[in-house]
């Protein structure tokens, strides 16, 4: 890991090299009512034989860290603390843009207080905190940057609610920015379980938790589309990282995805993540941008 003093920061889209990402120490992660995903593990734990392996979770996220290494990304990591085990989904409590870091404020209340261990990393690295949000809830998982100047937010409800969305857009308009803000059903959780970008004008979309304008809209923005079906979006099927030059990381659950994308000529590797897929979150949920190089 750098020094902090040594810390690129900032991106303008989310497709490119990736350079340093943000992810959370899973020293303290368990599972706990986190949303729709986890709901359904939780209630199916003694029919399905769901159980929650501490060891096993480690092991699985140390080895997402390897393939980041791997593929000469820094890993930088947000403190693990007890009483958030959630906080390992870093997606959600902040986001990066080209102005700097934004502190989200989450609904959920496992953690409500996520943004502490966030914004005392942004803190301690030196990296600028360029907003917060107030206004109601706004997470990480519904900011999309489809391409640079151009950003898709989400709203569910339940997570990101319309308000919350509306303060982050005005600041986005207020630096000539577009943001286009499109509500998505409860189950999807984040608009990055829906619309995830590959590369420049290529995303993996979720068509049926879109309404239809959303997919017009895409279309003017000349982002073409590889279709995710509904039973995979809902499993987190969509939920994968773009690491530059047609390079992904995704989960081995992603089987129809991981071949989809093959076939469009991705390099796909997939690591097992099922401790934290049960739990609510993949491994698009596990990490942020902190720099992207331009493509």
């Amino acid at each position: 890991m750098s020094e902090p003093a040594m810390i690129s920061w900032g991106v303008e889209a989310q497709t490119g090299v990736l350079t340093d990402v943000l992810l959370g120490k899973p020293d303290d992660f368990r599972w706990v009512p986190l949303n729709s995903i986890s709901a359904v593990t939780l209630a199916n734990q003694e029919q399905m034989g769901f159980r929650f392996d501490k060891q096993k979770a480690m092991q699985q996220h140390q080895r997402m860290v390897e393939v980041y290494e791997a593929n000469d990304v820094r890993c930088h990591f947000i403190e693990s603390n007890d009483g958030l085990p959630s906080s390992v989904f870093t997606r959600d409590s902040s986001f990066m843009t080209p102005w700097g870091a934004v502190i989200t404020s989450i609904q959920t209340p496992p953690r409500r207080q996520d943004y502490s261990v966030a914004s005392d990393f942004y803190r301690n690295a030196g990296i600028p905190i360029w907003k917060w949000v107030t206004a109601d809830h706004f997470e990480g998982g519904d900011f999309v940057i489809v391409k640079p100047g151009v950003t898709l937010l989400g709203w569910s409800g339940d997570r990101s609610t319309q308000a919350g969305a509306e303060q982050v857009a005005s600041w986005l308009r207020a630096m000539d920015w577009e943001a286009f803000i499109v509500p998505i059903p409860p189950q999807f959780v984040h608009m990055d379980a829906v619309v995830v970008m590959l590369e420049r004008g290529l995303a993996l979309v979720c068509e049926d938790a879109l309404p239809p304008y959303a997919i017009e809209w895409l279309e003017s923005q000349e982002i073409s589309r590889i279709p995710v079906a509904y039973k995979d979006c809902v499993k987190l099927g969509g939920n994968l990282v773009s690491l530059g030059n047609k390079r992904i990381l995704s989960m081995s659950h992603n089987v129809n995805v991981n071949a989809q994308l093959e076939a469009e000529g991705f390099d796909v590797t997939a690591v097992d993540y099922d401790m934290f897929a049960l739990g609510g979150g993949g491994v698009h949920c596990s990490c942020h941008e902190l720099h992207r190089h331009p493509d």
